[in-house]
């Protein structure tokens, strides 16, 4: 058990930077201090004992990223209360079912999202606030509870001479109570509510902390789903323990807006994921690569060094060009970006983790990142990784463990017993193999890998990754159907009409791709059949194709 607490930290980071800016909403004139923060804080807390709100009680938090969404998450937290965030993307009855599995007791809401919900079909919940205003908006108790008005007045008749720094005092939670119930969204399987302690969020933060990633007063973009725990924990979490001031961008965010954002706040860090990056390389890279007279000139090493230069500097302003490094979790990122990037020295990085760990299991600095992997286990007691029952290429199931781990699944005994081992370590569900050096390279999930004709290991995401960066490819699919592997595509639309091509021609440039794919695929890996899909696939919140 860690040493540091995540509610001892909040505490002193609000102290610390009583003055300093702490949230502010992107676009509006919002801005919240860190001593204006722990007001809200405060208020909040009133508002937790009115409505007789217990130590572990649930309180379930759903709506876009803003400034009010971190004070009810941090207000529940060092009230004594468990916080279950609840993914915006989710469909209503899929948030009924957390809320209810949950036993929540309050709900803070996008007014927007809780025109889909009813009240009645919540047994525990007693009151709703809207997440804009904190103001009550439905009830299932006989009695309204305190106002916005009637908390602020509490605070002046407590506080004659104003609420300060000296009057901040949490009271204390050991490490190992629970701090949150996170339901995944995985790609596979039926959501279930990870147990988050307060000890593994600190480890998280600890780690990320101790690191030049985000400095005290500097600003971040925050444009990840805050209800995910990569989110949550770093871009939120980290940066408020950091005393850095947080500019949340709250509907999704279109490459304008955030192009914009990272011009003006020139932000130290970002974290982001695959898909970003990936879409710019296609979209912005790959044309300028494919000209011909390019491509020759890359062959001349003087000529080259000063293209590829000014794709770094270029990719660089895009992200505000006055950053530490690009953090990319999430997801793998692809292959063939993965080298680009390595090639012109970006400075990038991509993580590994997942909701069980809070979330980060391993991690690397640009300066010490090799492509292909996710970096190395956190160490100092942190995680810890093994590979269990390798194959003969040294493939196996990544196992760890640390502090950074859940204490189970809630109310969830059976999934539990599968997830951790009785000598402490918790299975990932994830095969990959570990170099000397210490590196993790994930090829697949357990349950996504396809076993061959002849039982060979198959795994799709690598074939994926192939298939997705060949013309007109916005993503792919790779199952297995009968008779063998079937890509299944769904077309690049807006390049497909850019280069007016007819119905005819796209399938002529699929079966194009189909046969160069095969190309590069072992024998037992070919592709039986290319089919284009009609739309985009699902996606989780992280953007990973849900299987």
């Amino acid at each position: 058990m860690l040493q540091e607490n995540l509610i001892r930290t909040f505490e002193r980071s609000i102290k610390e930077n009583w003055e300093l800016n702490a949230f502010t909403d992107y676009g509006k004139n919002n801005t919240r201090t860190f001593g204006q923060v722990a007001v809200e804080i405060k208020k909040l807390h009133y508002l937790f004992e009115s409505c007789k709100i217990k130590k572990d009680d649930k309180i379930a938090l759903m709506g876009a990223n803003n400034s009010e969404w971190c004070i009810a998450y941090i207000a529940t937290l060092t009230y004594g209360a468990v916080i279950v965030p609840i993914l915006q993307d989710f469909k209503a009855d899929d948030a009924l079912h957390i809320i209810n599995h949950s036993e929540a007791k309050l709900f803070f809401v996008t007014e927007r999202l809780w025109e889909d919900f009813e009240i009645k079909q919540m047994p525990t919940m007693e009151h709703v606030f809207s997440l804009a205003t904190f103001e009550e908006i439905a009830t299932n108790a006989p009695k309204k509870t305190l106002s916005v008005e009637q908390r602020t007045q509490l605070l002046n008749e407590q506080y004659p001479n104003g609420y300060t720094k000296e009057d901040v005092a949490f009271a204390p939670r050991p490490n190992d109570e629970i701090a949150s119930i996170n339901y995944t969204s995985g790609t596979t399987g039926f959501t279930k509510g990870v147990v988050t302690p307060l000890n593994a969020l600190m480890a998280n933060v600890k780690f990320c902390a101790k690191e030049p990633v985000i400095p005290r007063g500097g600003n971040q973009v925050i444009f990840l789903p805050l209800a995910h725990a990569f989110g949550c924990a770093f871009d939120f979490l980290t940066s408020f323990c950091k005393s850095a001031h947080c500019h949340f961008i709250g509907r999704i965010p279109s490459p304008k807006i955030l192009l914009k954002a990272f011009a003006e706040l020139k932000p130290y860090c970002v974290f982001t994921v695959p898909l970003i990056l990936e879409k710019i390389y296609k979209k912005q890279i790959q044309p300028i690569l494919g000209k011909s007279y390019i491509h020759w000139a890359l062959k001349i090493p003087f000529v080259s060094d000063l293209i590829l230069s000014k794709i770094k500097d270029s990719l660089e302003q895009a992200f505000g060009g006055d950053f530490y490094e690009i953090i990319i979790g999430g997801a793998p990122l692809n292959k063939e970006v993965d080298d680009f990037l390595h090639k012109i020295k970006f400075k990038y990085t991509v993580g590994y983790g997942m909701t069980e760990c809070a979330p980060l299991i391993t991690f690397a600095h640009y300066d010490q990142y090799v492509p292909g992997s996710c970096g190395r286990a956190l160490g100092n007691g942190l995680s810890e990784i093994k590979i269990v029952d390798p194959n003969e290429e040294g493939i196996g199931e990544v196992y760890v463990r640390g502090e950074v781990m859940t204490l189970g699944y809630y109310k969830n005994e059976e999934e539990t017993k599968k997830l951790l081992t009785d000598d402490g370590w918790m299975r990932t569900g994830d095969l990959g193999t570990i170099d000397e050096k210490g590196n993790l390279f994930i090829k697949g999930r357990n349950k996504t890998m396809l076993l061959g004709a002849s039982g060979q290991n198959i795994y799709p995401e690598e074939i994926e990754s192939k298939l997705n960066n060949m013309p007109y490819v916005m993503e792919s699919l790779v199952i297995n159907a009968e008779g063998g592997l079937v890509a299944l595509v769904y077309p690049d639309y807006e390049m497909v009409d850019a280069n007016h091509l007819s119905e005819q021609q796209l399938n002529e440039m699929m079966e194009n791709n189909h046969k160069e794919l095969n190309k590069m695929l072992a024998s037992y890996e070919q592709i039986k059949h290319s089919k284009l899909y009609p739309h985009e696939f699902e996606k989780t919140p992280k953007k990973s194709i849900k299987r």
